[in-house]
């Protein structure tokens, strides 16, 4: 229980970038074109087919372009957002992203960059608002939802914690540890002593795997055999042990554990 449970990690893998199809250039490359500009005719302009036919309707371009609002003169919105996408690799990335991560992106400065960071914050205390309302235990999808919004597309691992009332509804949502280029180091005890502080009955715990496979490692298993065995000392259950990748996830308590 001293020590720590190190988990290798996995080799990242190259994340293709998707991208949108070509949107037509400005009127004037000397004028940044917003979403507002007519380029299109209204009804095919984005906003307008956001209202007309819901957020859905819109590539991922268009969204991000919609939330800048504008470009830079000789860059419109829609070559900004596209080359922020590029940089970032991908929606889900941007939902990690750091405001260094912005650096560097011509048409994305304080204000755009503060708008960005504060849509995905949102999102994420939207799923966390949703997970408080009813028992995490009858609610496994936004669970899961959450923790790959949360570390999905992380190029490192990180370890999460879900600490549960007696009613199995969300405490708090804590990281624990996060790895190195070469390893993670995972304390079982420090583990123990947050679900004591915070009163916890119960706890779901959570990695992702930035190679994307989802497949528990030999130390997994072990982790997870000495968490539940750790937790139960002190009569504090451990409900499951995700391990998150950017489009799947493992559940040892579905696979019925180690």
């Amino acid at each position: 229980m001293n020590d720590p449970i190190v988990i290798p990690l996995n080799e990242a893998e190259k994340t293709s970038v998707r991208r949108s199809a070509p949107l037509p250039a400005p009127v004037s490359a000397s004028v940044p074109m917003s979403v507002s500009a007519p380029v299109w005719p209204l009804r095919d302009m984005p906003r307008e087919r956001l209202l007309d036919a819901g957020a859905a309707a819109l590539s991922d371009t268009e969204l991000v372009a919609l939330v800048l609002g504008s470009g830079l003169p000789g860059h419109n919105v829609f070559d900004v957002a596209r080359s922020l996408l590029q940089r970032l690799g991908s929606l889900r990335a941007m939902l990690d992203a750091t405001p260094e991560d912005f650096n560097g992106v011509r048409g994305v400065g304080p204000a755009k960059r503060a708008q960005l960071l504060a849509i995905m914050e949102l999102a994420r205390r939207a799923l966390v608002e949703k997970m408080r309302e009813r028992p995490l235990i009858d609610s496994p999808e936004a669970v899961e939802d959450y923790l790959r919004l949360l570390i999905g597309s992380r190029p490192y691992e990180v370890f999460i914690c879900l600490f549960l009332d007696t009613r199995h509804r969300l405490i708090r949502s804590e990281e624990n540890s996060r790895g190195s280029l070469t390893r993670m180091a995972v304390y079982p005890r420090e583990i123990v002593r947050r679900a004591l502080s915070v009163n916890a009955a119960s706890l779901i715990v959570a990695h992702n795997h930035p190679s994307g496979a989802v497949k528990p490692s030999a130390s997994d298993r072990q982790l997870t055999r000495v968490l539940r065995d750790t937790l139960a000392l002190i009569d504090v259950q451990l409900i499951d042990h995700l391990v998150i990748g950017a489009n799947d996830t493992f559940s040892f308590a579905r696979a019925g554990w180690p």
